[in-house]
């Protein structure tokens, strides 16, 4: 029978186990982050029905959502329409459609419209403000490409309101996030602010007055950044769009203002002149909400105004971020998000306004990972008890449960090999002390230990053996 080749699928993230260590630390780092501005843990299914998750989120997003049918007990992940499912290297089947035309269940795309739909089934249960954080994976049918990912870990923190939600919660959010990349040291950042109902405004300000239309000269201008002002003026003077070279250009002008701290911000905001209702909304909110951040203690080079970010989802409707990395702008946007007013509408009666924002994690690790800016942990095993002799397990098996039994992470080395072997394998995986308990050791009621870090080797009596470790490892712990 021939092997079948061992392999992942494009656009998933395997790490080994050191690296999986520095994740995991990562996403321990957050969630302490959003535990201390006292948020609240939940969990969504991966599979949501379709209708219920692609309520309000824009065409552009459904394409890269994967519908789930079930086979035989099987489920299959099909792209949206049999070029697509081939293009990515699936065979489409004979897969039965509601009148829809869509299967009836897909892997959720983010963790908002999940969490919406959640507000809204258990709102009689839950009390609001509703402060929660959710951290899991979240699927979409990405273009295999480096750095891209379809299966992949977003962290998000969201404020659900009952009928109303201060503008003030539109501030606390960038705390949030600042207090947490702080933790995560990964170097300079700025959180980038702007606000949609500005951006409506002054759009209705230039005659672009249609909703439709001023969302897809949202998402155009969003790419600014990326793509840069030729491409963003090619394409808003297109046949797709149909605005004249003097309208596009006033876009332009507006959407590349920047500050560089907040008394800048304000006096650019200001500069902006007067407009619509929608305009001077979206101007008083974003000035309240940059004023509000400084107060939380965000330094002024943390934070900027910038008038091109208007984020991609149409569920948006007011505040929006994104963060960069100052020094690896290259990277983009490590976490973003923004205030949304009718989200939750698509399930209930009731008014559930909410802000929240994302960390891409999977993304994040590997771009930092790449650039070489990622520390990778030693391992998660503190003391190695090796073998010395076969007929002295008991005795080995007595020592590592009194480690254990101290708190001291330790693994006892059961298969007989040399010594050296095995001092060599707890180099490798990151093993900080290996322990000797030789005959030598037995007769002096001792215990040899070999710092694998250092390289220190020293014998002490078994007795002082834990409060020495201890004392080692809290230093070690402390080190950066």
């Amino acid at each position: 029978m021939p092997l079948t080749p061992p392999r992942t699928m494009p656009g998933a993230l395997e790490l080994l186990p050191r690296e999986q260590i520095a994740f995991q630390s990562m996403l321990d780092e957050i969630r302490r982050g959003f535990e201390l501005y006292g948020f609240l843990p939940i969990e969504t299914p991966a599979i949501e029905f379709s209708d219920v998750l692609l309520t309000k989120t824009g065409g552009e997003t459904e394409r890269q959502v994967y519908f789930v049918q079930s086979t035989g007990g099987l489920e299959k992940l099909n792209a949206l329409g049999k070029v697509a499912m081939e293009a990515e290297g699936f065979r489409s089947g004979q897969v039965e459609l509601p009148p829809s035309g869509k299967p009836e269940l897909a892997l959720r795309f983010d963790l908002t419209v999940p969490l919406a739909r959640y507000v809204a089934e258990h709102e009689h249960d839950l009390a609001f403000p509703f402060r929660r954080y959710q951290i899991q994976r979240v699927y979409r049918g990405e273009r295999a490409q480096r750095g891209r990912f379809r299966e992949f870990y977003q962290c998000d923190i969201d404020v659900i309101g009952k009928d109303m939600l201060p503008i003030c919660f539109d501030a606390e959010i960038p705390a949030v996030i600042h207090a947490v990349f702080r933790a995560l040291d990964i170097g300079a950042f700025t959180i980038q602010i702007n606000n949609r109902k500005l951006m409506r405004g002054f759009f209705e300000n230039i005659g672009i007055d249609d909703g439709e239309r001023q969302t897809l000269v949202l998402r155009e201008v969003d790419k600014l950044d990326k793509r840069g002002a030729d491409y963003v003026r090619a394409s808003l003077t297109s046949d797709a769009f149909g605005l004249s070279s003097e309208t596009a250009q006033r876009i332009l002008d507006f959407v590349q203002v920047r500050s560089t701290s907040l008394a800048d911000a304000r006096a650019k905001i200001d500069a902006l002149g007067q407009g619509s209702e929608t305009f001077e909304q979206g101007r008083n909110e974003l000035l309240e909400v940059l004023d509000t951040v400084a107060a939380f203690g965000v330094p002024e080079s943390a934070f900027a105004l910038n008038l091109s970010i208007a984020r991609g989802l149409d569920y948006y409707t007011g505040t929006v971020y994104e963060t960069t990395l100052n020094d690896h702008p290259q990277i983009g946007s490590i976490c973003s998000g923004g205030r949304y007013d009718n989200l939750a509408g698509q399930y209930t009666k009731s008014k559930l306004p909410g802000v929240g924002i994302s960390i891409g994690l999977t993304r994040l690790f590997w771009q930092l990972r790449e650039a070489g800016l990622l520390r990778i942990a030693r391992g998660t095993v503190d003391a190695l008890v090796t073998q010395m002799d076969e007929g002295q397990i008991p005795r080995y098996v007595a020592l590592a449960q009194e480690l254990r039994g101290a708190g001291i992470r330790t693994e006892l080395a059961l298969e007989s090999s040399k010594l050296s072997r095995q001092l060599k394998y707890a180099d490798r995986v990151g093993v900080h002390f290996a322990l000797m308990l030789g005959e030598n050791e037995i007769a002096r009621g001792a215990v040899t230990v070999k710092n694998l870090r250092s390289g220190e080797q020293f014998t002490l009596p078994r007795d002082e053996l834990i409060a020495r470790l201890q004392k080692e490892l809290a230093h070690a712990g402390a080190q950066p």
